[in-house]
């Protein structure tokens, strides 16, 4: 039994090595990595997912889901890459404050079926990221510091099983398998669909100031000064940017859920820093929210690295801005804390995130680059290496990294034990499994 028989069995299509579009499906979003795998079948529905596991585990093959590929290792020799970005439905229930998406649907649709609404849900920086793979993995956003991670706000998830069966997972009905799912990755079942908990958005208030480099200190310092008193309601992230060919640059990038006088006073640190070159600060439609940070939205080859910090003084702060962003794009620190922090959040495998910022450094993968590129990244971790904690969220792990990295001992213990009962024949891999 080979790939090709289950080309009769289901509505989407099977793509293998040689076919007309084989190439650019097995493709993720980051084009720095790639993905030699045996097939890429493309579901269109959840009964199309099912009869696929049921073969893959007849065959005795292996499975790894992919919507888009945003989190891709590119650990995926010889397997079948299933596309569930035609599952891509989005049904708001306002009043359930709730809201079910397909495994392909992306955040920008949610944000656009909800605002309107007075709603919004727990989305990161990047309007194009689906909401499953995000969730999976944890889910760091704009609104973590207020709700917590997404993965908390999941109230039931469809699955397809090991068995190629399919079926809805909740707290009650099965609390192993919903505690893994919530932030533990793909690694126990192809999900179709989840339910996810909206939070209200009467106001939203959030926006972008650039300055160039030379105020990057002033940045810095209103940074640590904001961040020291900042409502759970707001948060505040500073970037260092060198985009190709521009010069460089640092800049504020905020977001507060509910009215700006809640922070008016803390936010007026930033208008005493002068040169800004620009400044989007307004109220802003929750649809919009995505384009704040201003990440990237088409495929891009890049390198990506992230750190959680233990805290950032005024020594880290030096070592931060001692030496150019360069050969990096952008370098960026992100405020946590508070919800994320407390012992009764993070229920689900991510747990809570007690560090309370985050580092992130992007680069170039282009072959040029790449080199220079990881040299950076890694001396910026050294100069901070009293600060690095050592753990890394799941759903920003990158090429080379592994699952260990972002769980305590107990929770990959568990982890691991879950996936050992639910699929012992691995018909499942995660981007980054939990077993490897």
């Amino acid at each position: 039994m080979t790939i090709n028989d289950v080309r009769g069995v289901l509505k989407g299509r099977v793509l293998l090595p040689g076919d007309d579009g084989f190439e650019q499906a097995a493709t993720p979003w980051n084009l720095t990595v790639r993905q030699p795998v045996a097939a890429v079948v493309e579901a269109v529905d959840a009964d199309d997912v099912a009869a696929l596991v049921r073969h893959a585990r007849r065959a005795g093959m292996t499975v790894t889901a992919q919507p888009s590929g945003h989190g891709a290792s590119g650990d995926v020799g010889g397997l079948i890459l299933l596309r569930t970005g035609l599952l891509d439905d989005v049904e708001v229930r306002a009043d359930e404050r709730m809201v079910r998406v397909g495994a392909g649907a992306k955040w920008e649709q949610v944000l656009a079926a909800a605002g309107p609404l007075g709603l919004t849900g727990l989305a990161g920086s990047a309007p194009g990221v689906s909401v499953t793979g995000y969730t999976l993995g944890g889910g760091l956003g704009w609104f973590s510091r207020k709700y917590g991670l997404a993965s908390d706000s999941v109230l039931a998830i469809e699955i397809v099983d090991a068995d190629g069966e399919r079926g809805r997972v909740t707290a009650e009905s099965d609390p192993e398998l919903f505690w893994a799912l919530r932030g533990g990755g793909g690694d126990f079942a192809v999900v179709t669909a989840l339910e996810l908990e909206l939070y209200p958005a009467p106001s939203l208030y959030g926006g972008r100031v650039i300055w160039p480099e030379h105020r990057a200190r002033e940045v810095y310092d209103a940074f640590l000064e904001i961040t020291a008193e900042a409502p759970r309601e707001l948060s505040v992230w500073v970037y260092r940017l060198q985009p190709p060919g521009a010069p460089p640059m640092v800049t504020l990038n905020l977001a507060c859920l509910g009215e700006v006088g809640q922070a008016e006073d803390l936010l007026a640190r930033i208008d005493k820093i002068g040169d800004a070159i620009s400044d989007s600060r307004s109220v802003v439609p929750v649809v919009d929210l995505g384009a704040i940070a201003a990440e990237p939205t088409a495929p891009a080859p890049a390198i990506a690295r992230a750190e959680l910090l233990t805290g950032l003084d005024a020594d880290a702060v030096e070592r931060l801005l001692a030496k150019p962003v360069e050969p990096l794009i952008n370098l960026e620190i992100r405020h946590l804390d508070e919800a994320l922090a407390e012992p009764g959040g993070g229920a689900g495998a991510s747990g809570a995130v007690t560090e309370p910022y985050l580092l992130g450094l992007v680069g170039l993968g282009l072959p040029h680059a790449a080199d220079a590129t990881r040299a950076r990244q890694a001396e910026v971790v050294a100069d901070l290496e009293g600060h690095i904690s050592g753990r890394k969220p799941y759903t920003m792990l990158s090429p080379g990294e592994t699952a260990a990295q972002s769980f305590s001992g107990g929770a990959l213990a568990r982890l691991r034990e879950i996936k050992r009962a639910r699929d012992p024949h691995n018909v499942f891999r995660a981007n980054y499994p939990v077993l490897g």
